[in-house]
């Protein structure tokens, strides 16, 4: 997941605006306490999913795959008043560790969680969404996406993550046996296709789709 000198990662962080106090309470125990804990979007991820938002100011965010909430909270810091931001994850044994930090955030009465499966739980949403980020199984990133697309006002914008999985999108032999692989260079090619959005890939972490609805 590393694409930069970790020297000059350390600069990009350095040279961005702090995570909040709550942000790194919440980096330092998910390290501690969470299995696979680099799937935290962590410090210079989570400034650029708030400076998207800020700018956007979306009325109703979605956002799937919470994990420990860190993503979630930055999201929320660029929510319109009286925006709700709604989050999804398959991981029950998570939810009360979010649902801890979420209570001690300024947007507690903004965020609301969802456990279960997304692609069941997406369509039970009614809200017009603004704003999508999708960090959950890469398997599903094509189908997430094409269930919201149609439904996204002009002007919406989807981040997905993950989309250059370590430089695995780029190897021939990962591509032939894997199946998150295949999944993303599917999802990277398609949305490269549609005619219905512009787009850019941006080398962040490990590669952040930016997806704009025309």
């Amino acid at each position: 997941m590393i694409f930069i000198d970790e020297q000059l990662s350390s600069y990009a962080e350095e040279h961005s605006s702090p995570e909040s106090d709550l942000l790194a309470e919440l980096n330092r125990d998910t390290y501690a306490n969470v299995l696979i804990p680099r799937m935290l979007s962590g410090h210079l991820q989570g400034r650029v999913l708030s400076m998207i938002s800020k700018m956007l100011a979306p009325a109703r965010i979605l956002e799937i795959g919470t994990y420990t909430g860190y993503s979630a909270l930055c999201l929320a810091e660029g929510l319109s008043k009286g925006g709700q931001l709604h989050t999804i994850d398959v991981n029950e044994e998570l939810e009360d560790r979010i649902k801890a930090f979420f209570s001690q955030s300024d947007y507690a009465d903004q965020i609301k969680l969802h456990i279960g499966n997304a692609l069941e739980i997406i369509p039970e949403i009614q809200d017009e969404i603004q704003l999508v980020f999708i960090d959950a199984d890469k398997e599903n990133y094509l189908n997430y996406y094409k269930l919201l697309i149609d439904r996204l006002p002009s002007g919406a914008v989807i981040i997905a993550d993950n989309v250059l999985w370590s430089g695995k999108v780029v190897d021939n032999e990962e591509l032939v046996k894997d199946e998150e692989t295949r999944s993303l260079h599917e999802f990277n090619g398609y949305i490269q296709r549609d005619s219905r959005v512009e787009n850019v890939l941006m080398p962040i972490r490990d590669g952040l789709m930016v997806i704009r609805k025309k």
